[in-house]
């Protein structure tokens, strides 16, 4: 993990944003030792005092340089929205909570605390929704297999936090790390994990589907995604 890069796009917040700037924090893979250099993301969450359009304007030149080194653009907050939006968010909220450094400003994060309710709604909304979304993208992209693979691929991070999200709400073990979830998720929900190490092991390179393979693998991993929306439902 590149921490001269984080620390000068800290700076270069600080610089652009002045003293509406409240955090600046890091999330996620970073964080929990799941990071993976020229594979995982670094996540940033910048908290401002107030943000409109003015502090919009002034945060474009941090944020361009950023994108520039093919990172993704950070979640830009206001103090209100850090407050009150944990209901709307709660998968968003649980997840930096889980798993965060504070690069500069002080920890607006420790004390958010999340409505179990607002929390499985939002996880089984989100897992209907990605999944209906793979079916439709399935559809326009069946015939090339290689844009199968990368769909199967791409969409594996959302999923692993999903999965994460749903162990939380089943009580017990929630790992961070993506095999583990998997792994969890297999023993407790009671589905396969053979798809997700597949596409894991593709992910990061050590393995290459034949075009033969493509397709079971797609067929598994829509199912096992299946069966894990149906247990959200029952909980």
């Amino acid at each position: 993990m590149n921490e001269k890069l984080l620390d000068e796009f800290a700076g270069r917040l600080t610089s652009a944003l002045g003293g509406n700037l409240v955090s600046v924090v890091l999330y996620g893979s970073a964080v929990t030792g799941d990071f993976r250099e020229k594979v995982s993301d670094l996540n940033i969450l910048c908290v401002l005092k107030q943000l409109g359009l003015a502090e919009l304007e002034a945060a474009d030149p941090p944020v361009d340089w950023w994108m520039k080194k093919k990172q993704p653009a950070p979640v830009l907050l206001s103090l209100e929205e850090v407050t009150n939006a944990h209901d709307a968010f709660a998968i968003e909220f649980l997840d930096i909570r889980a798993a965060y450094r504070v690069l500069h400003g002080s920890d607006v994060i420790a004390t958010i605390e999340v409505d179990p309710a607002h929390h499985r709604y939002q996880v089984e909304h989100e897992l209907r929704s990605r999944l209906l979304r793979l079916r439709e993208r399935y559809l326009a992209l069946q015939n090339d297999r290689r844009a199968v693979v990368e769909l199967m691929v791409d969409s594996l991070p959302t999923f692993a936090t999903l999965f994460r999200h749903a162990l939380a709400l089943s009580g017990g073990i929630a790992p961070v790390k993506k095999r583990e979830i998997f792994q969890e998720a297999a023993s407790r929900f009671g589905v396969s994990k053979s798809p997700f190490d597949t596409l894991l092991d593709v992910r990061e390179g050590t393995r290459r589907l034949q075009d033969s393979e493509i397709r079971s693998v797609f067929a598994e991993y829509l199912q096992q995604i299946s069966r894990t929306v149906e247990y959200v439902d029952r909980l």
